[in-house]
C-alpha cells in the first residue's frame, strides 16, 4: 500500500528567528519512500540539511520577518500490516548490554526516572520480565492517563503526568518510557505520522503522534501506550531520549504558531 503524508505549519516572526526543525522522515525509513521528499517555504528561503546523533533528518533555518509557511510531504510504501508483536522477546541484564543502549537508561528532561523509581519497582519489580513487563507498562500507562487536547502542556514531565493522570500521546509516552527505564529496560521515544488506517470511525483530528521503542533481546520493538494495539502505516520522523529531541520546531527568538495541519492518508485507486 502506499500511503501519502505531509503537513503545514505556519509562524509569524516579528524579529529574523534561527529554527531548527524536524519534518522530514527518519533516515532509516528513506528506502521506503516514493520519490523525493519535499520540505518547502513560503516565502522561498535557504535551508540546510544534516543527520544528527539520533539519525534524525533536521533542517535549519532563519525564518524571515513576517509570515513563513513550512510545508512538507511525501509518499511511502508500507507493508499495510499492524506492528510487529515479539511476546517471547527477552530482557538483558544491565550488565551485558550494548554501551551505546545506556543512554536509554537515563533520566532525561522529561523522563525524570528519580521521581518514578520506587513506584516503578513497586508496580513492575516482581512480575514477568521482558516483552510482557513492557506490556504491563503500556496498560497501565493506558489506563492511568485521560487523553484529551484540552489537556496537552509542553512543559508536563512523567512525574507529573502519573500524578495529574491526564495528558496527550506525549505524556504517553514520556510515562512509558520512563517506566521502562526505572526497571532497567532501554527505551526512547518516536513522534512521525500515525492515520486512521485499519481503525473504525469515528477518527479524530489528524496530529503528529508520539509512540515509544524498547530494546529487547537485540533489537528495538515498537510499543505505544496510547492507543496500546498494533496500529498500520507508522512513518517514524525522529527518536531521542524524549520530546526534547525531537521538536518539529525549536525556535530560537520570539514568533507566534499561527497554523498547523497534518495530513496522513492511504493511497487508493
Amino acid at each position: 500500500m502506499l500511503i501519502a503524508a505531509g503537513c503545514e505549519i505556519t509562524y509569524d516572526c516579528p524579529q529574523p528567528t534561527p529554527m531548527l526543525l524536524v519534518v522530514s522522515p527518519h533516515a532509516s525509513r528513506l528506502p521506503d519512500l516514493v520519490g523525493e521528499h519535499e520540505v518547502s517555504f513560503a516565502p522561498a528561503i535557504p535551508a540546510r540539511h544534516y543527520v544528527d546523533g539520533f539519525g534524525n533528518c533536521c533542517t535549519r533555518i532563519v525564518a524571515p520577518v513576517g509570515r513563513l509557511v513550512i510545508s512538507t510531504r511525501l509518499l511511502k510504501r508500507d507493508s499495510g500490516m499492524p506492528d510487529a508483536l515479539s511476546p517471547l522477546a527477552r530482557q538483558r541484564p544491565v550488565e551485558s548490554l550494548p554501551d551505546e543502549m545506556l543512554t536509554f537508561l537515563l533520566g532525561s528532561h522529561y523522563c525524570d526516572t528519580d521521581r518514578l523509581a520506587e513506584a516503578a519497582w513497586a508496580l513492575f519489580g516482581q512480575g514477568p520480565t521482558g516483552w510482557a513487563r513492557v506490556q504491563a507498562i503500556c496498560d497501565f500507562v493506558h489506563d492511568r492517563i485521560g487523553f484529551g487536547y484540552e489537556h496537552a502542556r509542553p512543559t508536563r514531565t512523567a512525574s507529573e503526568a502519573f500524578d495529574e493522570r491526564r495528558g496527550v500521546c506525549r505524556d504517553y509516552a514520556h510515562l512509558a518510557v520512563t517506566l521502562c527505564r526505572c526497571v532497567n529496560i532501554p527505551a526512547r521515544y518516536c513522534t512521525g505520522y500515525l492515520g486512521d488506517i485499519g481503525v473504525p470511525p469515528p477518527h479524530g483530528p489528524m496530529d503528529f503522534a508520539a509512540w515509544f521503542e524498547a530494546f529487547l533481546d537485540d533489537r528495538w520493538h515498537t510499543f505505544d501506550a496510547r492507543n496500546n494495539t498494533p496500529r498500520i502505516g507508522r512513518i517514524l520522523m525522529a527518536r531521542g531520549r524524549d520530546a526534547t529531541d525531537v521538536a518539529i520546531a525549536t525556535t530560537f527568538g520570539p514568533c507566534t504558531l499561527s497554523g498547523f495541519r497534518v495530513f496522513t492518508d492511504e493511497v487508493t485507486g
